[in-house]
């Protein structure tokens, strides 16, 4: 949109405004200038220690954690903290917490990550893990949230699934990565997975936007409610038994994008920590009474998910066991079905599983027992909802919890005729060298279409798998392009698709930055721009054309915006 047009619509400034203002990060200070005036990306990263063995020590009693040693420690290693970078940029001159503060030597994708480690009292063993420590943890990250780019939460690995999981349901509308990591061997041992599990968790967090709580180690970055810990003495704990790992980090490190849950929605991120506590897990076994199952169902439970064997089946000659189930759901006990196998899900195939789903027990599908537990919690503690809501708030996808098959035909990518006539010219056959095709060509497309205000393109980039968040050669997403053009359908499509407000091009800016200058601006927007004046924005920076909003206000001629920001120079 030209400047003089943009002149003429500034109630669409306005609705564009308003359409970005719900998650727009606030300016962060304490980044020291590039040495040499260097133009480095930068980003800020939150390390939230919990405790866990990555931290602990030996005492009389065994390994325990330890207060006030991980900062001191990791300042002495190299791959974790570069001394001389430091030094030179004086980054204890410029951080809020500078004793606190470290920094990553330069990344492949030529990237410095500043962290700063936060340490909650008392550290825990994650044995002694509750959801009170997950709604401090939770609170830190909102308390925290406009500061950083990214989280890391350091914490121990016996509970560190139920912690994922949890978490992922009590950050409602999570637009930034949350990365859990910790280690099977203390950090400070000559042999250890601490050091390769901080790092990377580090790199995910500070480089890419992967809007989920997620979990990194051994190399693998998994969705932390798909996750559950299935060996006690191997570097190799964890497992995602029915979902792929999000991204594998070796020599390079891969994202598999089409798997990134985003959440379709515009509002601001919150937290939520009032987690149902009457809540349990219990395991069917050969022989067990309906008087175990009666007296485990009693008050003050109010929700139990019921371990089954094999696709969900329990025993159908068992009217007693059954009796007690039904009694305890018309109580309105919530009854969720998981499987006992590690890998697999629920289905009503047999008859012994339909029975269960005959007395009131709801189908868990793919769930793991930790995030079913979990997600119970969160559930039954929506006091606005009414018991039907909340069973069927159970049976629903709400953060890639678990596999919900797609009823109807589905486009696949070999049904995109223009990715076809590529492939053919090139000789392409296979699924793995049309989905590279598709990677390369989905940026430029998407980008065009965003300038253009297609939203009919857009909608096939996305049917035919492609990612909305994806950058340009400047790092540019459609969400910036969008947001530069003034095109608000196409903004408000974008963000109701996934497509994150936090993406930094090549220059530093987001599309939120960018809708102050090139649209707020441009189109007269006092009223848009003063909001963003007195939420932390920085109304000097300059955008990826150089100028900043004054100049652009000069260029398009408004008084009154000139006036407001020649007086908040």
């Amino acid at each position: 949109m030209e400047a003089g047009e943009a002149a003429r619509h500034p109630e669409g400034a306005r609705s564009l405004g308003r359409a970005l203002a719900g998650p727009r990060p606030q300016e962060r200070p304490g980044y020291p200038p590039a040495p040499g005036g260097g133009s480095k990306a930068e980003a800020r990263v939150l390390v939230i220690n919990t405790g866990g063995t990555i931290g602990m020590v030996q005492d009389d009693k065994g390994l325990a954690p330890e207060a006030n040693k991980l900062v001191s420690s990791l300042k002495t290693m190299p791959m974790l903290h570069d001394e001389a970078y430091a030094q030179e940029t004086k980054l204890n001159s410029f951080h809020e917490f500078p004793e606190n503060t470290l920094v990553l030597p330069v990344s492949k994708q030529n990237k410095r990550i500043f962290y700063t480690i936060l340490e909650l009292s008392p550290l825990l063993d994650s044995s002694n893990m509750t959801p009170e420590d997950w709604a401090k943890i939770a609170k830190k990250l909102e308390e925290h949230y406009e500061k950083y780019d990214g989280f890391v939460i350091l914490h121990g690995t016996d509970t560190m699934a139920y912690t994922a999981s949890a978490l992922s349901f009590m950050c409602e509308n999570l637009g930034k990565t949350v990365v859990l990591t910790g280690s099977q061997v203390p950090i400070y041992e000559l042999q250890n997975d601490g050091r390769a599990n901080l790092l990377g968790a580090l790199l995910f967090a500070g480089q890419f936007v992967i809007p989920e709580v997620c979990l990194y180690f051994y190399n693998k970055l998994y969705r932390g409610n798909r996750v559950t810990k299935v060996d006690a003495a191997s570097f190799n704990a964890f497992s995602s038994p029915n979902l792929p790992p999000l991204a594998n980090a070796e020599v390079d490190i891969t994202i598999n994008w089409e798997t990134v849950w985003r959440a379709s929605t515009k509002k601001k991120f919150r937290v939520h920590t009032n987690m149902n506590r009457n809540v349990g897990l219990l395991r069917i076994f050969p022989g067990i009474t309906a008087a175990v199952v009666k007296a485990f169902l009693q008050p003050p439970i109010e929700g139990i998910v019921l371990e089954a064997y094999g696709s969900g089946n329990a025993p159908n000659n068992r009217e007693d066991l059954l009796e007690e189930l039904k009694k305890a759901t018309e109580r309105k006990v919530v009854i969720l079905n998981c499987t006992q196998c590690l890998r697999g899900s629920v289905k009503t195939v047999y008859a012994t599983g339909q029975t269960l789903a005959d007395v009131g027990v709801i189908p868990g599908g793919d769930m793991t027992p930790e995030a079913a537990l979990t997600k119970l919690s969160y559930t039954l503690s929506k006091s606005k909802l009414s018991w039907e809501e909340k069973r069927q708030m159970l049976s629903e996808n709400l953060r890639g919890e678990m596999t919900v098959v797609p009823t109807g035909a589905k486009i696949s990518l070999r049904d995109s005729k223009f990715i076809q006539v590529i492939a053919k010219s090139l000789s392409i056959s296979s699924k793995e060298e049309l989905e590279a095709v598709r990677d390369a060509l989905i940026p430029p497309l998407a980008c065009a279409a965003a300038k253009l205000g297609d939203i009919d393109a857009l909608r096939a980039i996305a049917e035919m798998g492609g990612n909305l968040s994806c950058g340009d050669y400047d790092g540019r997403t459609p969400l910036h392009i969008a947001a530069s053009e003034g095109h608000l359908p196409l903004v408000e499509y974008l963000l109701t698709s996934g497509a994150t407000v936090y993406a930094r091009d090549r220059y530093g800016s987001t599309p939120l930055m960018n809708a102050i200058k090139f649209s707020l601006t441009a189109k007269g927007d006092v009223d848009g721009l003063y909001a963003w004046y007195l939420a932390g924005a920085d109304l000097k920076q300059t955008g990826y054309d150089g100028r900043n909003s004054l100049q652009v206000a000069e260029a398009t001629g408004h008084k009154e915006v000139l006036d407001f920001l020649r007086q908040k120079q």
